[in-house]
C-alpha cells in the first residue's frame, strides 16, 4: 500500500469512526464520562478534513501518520486525543521515509505506538484500556509480518476486537471506570473498542476498491 493508498485508507477509517459515534457513546455512558464517542467523532472529522484537503500531500507513510496524529491530538481533546494522537505520531516518527505499508511495517507501527502509549501513561495489557486491543493486534502483527498486508490487517483487526471484548472481564485501573471497581465487569472499554474499529476499517479498505 503506497502513500496515496494509505491516505485513502485513513479516509475510510475516519468515515467509519465518525459513524461509530453512537456505539462508542453508549459504551462510555455505562463506565465512563459518556463523551468518548463525541471526542472520537470530533477528532476523526478533523482528520477527514485534513486528509481530503487538496493541499494534503504527505511525503511518505510516516509523514501521513505524523500529520494525522497531530490533527487527532489537537482536535479530539482529553485522554483519548493524547492516546490516539500518540499512536499515530509515534508510528509516524518510526516510519519516517517509508513509502510502502506492508505487513512488517504494520507490525512496526503497532509495536512503536504501543511502547509510546505505555511510556506516556503507564497502561499495560490487563488494565482495561485501549492497550488491551492494541497489544493483541501488535502480537498478531509480529507473527504475521511475512503475510500479504490484507491478510495481516484482517488478522490484526480480529485479534484487536477479541482483546477489546476481553476487557469486559477486567477491573479498570485508569479513568473514571477505575472508580466503579468490579461494577465495570461485564462492560467493554470504549477505547479498546475504538482501537479495534480503527484496524477493522483499515482491514475493510482493500475490499472497497
Amino acid at each position: 500500500m503506497n502513500t496515496t493508498q494509505f491516505t485513502a485508507c485513513l479516509q475510510h477509517v475516519a468515515q467509519g469512526m465518525i459513524a461509530s459515534e453512537p456505539r462508542l457513546t453508549a459504551l462510555d455512558q455505562v463506565i465512563g464520562d459518556g463523551d468518548h464517542g463525541i471526542g472520537i467523532k470530533r477528532g476523526f472529522t478533523a482528520l477527514q478534513t485534513l486528509l481530503s484537503a487538496p493541499e494534503f500531500s504527505p511525503a511518505d507513510i510516516g509523514d501521513c501518520l505524523l500529520q494525522s496524529g497531530t490533527r487527532l491530538m489537537t482536535s479530539m481533546g482529553g485522554a483519548s486525543g493524547a492516546i490516539f494522537g500518540t499512536l499515530f505520531r509515534a508510528g509516524g516518527k518510526g516510519l519516517a521515509g517509508r513509502r510502502e505499508l506492508d505487513a512488517a511495517t504494520l507490525a512496526e507501527w503497532l509495536e512503536t505506538g504501543m511502547q509510546a502509549i505505555h511510556q506516556r501513561g503507564g497502561a499495560e495489557p490487563g488494565d482495561k484500556t485501549m492497550m488491551d486491543a492494541l497489544a493483541a493486534a501488535a502480537a498478531r502483527a509480529r507473527s504475521d509480518a511475512t503475510l500479504p498486508l490484507s491478510e495481516a490487517l484482517a488478522n490484526c483487526a480480529q485479534a484487536a476486537m477479541a482483546g477489546a471484548e476481553g476487557t469486559s472481564t477486567m477491573v479498570a485501573r485508569f479513568g473514571r471506570a477505575k472508580n466503579l471497581g468490579e461494577r465495570a465487569i461485564g462492560h467493554c472499554d470504549p477505547g479498546a473498542v475504538s482501537m479495534a474499529l480503527i484496524l477493522q476499517f483499515m482491514a475493510e479498505f482493500p475490499h472497497t476498491r
